[in-house]
């Protein structure tokens, strides 16, 4: 994308990584955690958020380069404390998902208490975000192998999962190329000034 994906406008006034976290908080999660890579935006990131979510946690993964899995444990370290009965995870290039569906995910997994709760396009099988995460996975998650990441964990627990059909296009639109960002936006992305 040539910047940072978290810091892109979506508008004059929102970026992906403030819109994603007033989502979470308009959906109902009242904990949200920032996962930035160490050597990338973090005081960019914490700024954004200052002026949206000024009491969001932002956590640095030292160990970016070993994939997504190395921010996902990132983030469930800041959570994991006694009384966390699940996680909630999405990602930063899906930014356009709504509360609404954040709020049906959070009332699926209450209701069920389903090791994994996850959108589902209501025309097929496509598997979107956020996915919800039952504590009951944590240390799968911990202990799963960096190269293949949590797939692997949500294939063995699909089938005692909870598939929630959401007709939410931004639980599925991933934007991450150029190209995406101009198809959704209509223009390539804003670069930094300077």
């Amino acid at each position: 994308m040539g910047q940072p994906k978290a810091l892109l406008h979506i508008d004059a006034d929102d970026t992906f990584v403030g819109r994603i976290v007033r989502t979470l908080h308009g959906g109902g999660v009242g904990d949200v955690v920032v996962v930035v890579g160490a050597g990338g935006p973090v005081r960019s990131v914490r700024e954004a958020l200052a002026a949206v979510a000024p009491a969001t946690r932002v956590v640095v993964n030292p160990n970016p380069s070993r994939g997504q899995l190395s921010s996902l444990l990132a983030g469930l370290e800041a959570i994991d404390r006694p009384g966390v009965a699940a996680m909630m995870l999405t990602l930063v290039d899906l930014p356009l998902v709504t509360p609404g569906t954040v709020r049906t995910l959070l009332e699926a997994y209450s209701r069920t208490r389903a090791p994994l709760v996850r959108p589902v396009h209501p025309s097929g099988g496509t598997h979107g975000h956020p996915v919800v995460f039952d504590r009951a996975l944590f240390g799968e998650l911990r202990r799963a192998d960096p190269g293949r990441g949590a797939k692997p964990v949500v294939r063995a627990h699909q089938a005692a999962g909870v598939d929630v059909p959401v007709a939410d296009d931004g639980a599925f639109l991933d934007i991450d190329t150029p190209e995406d960002y101009r198809r959704v936006f209509g223009g390539p992305p804003p670069f930094p000034p300077g």
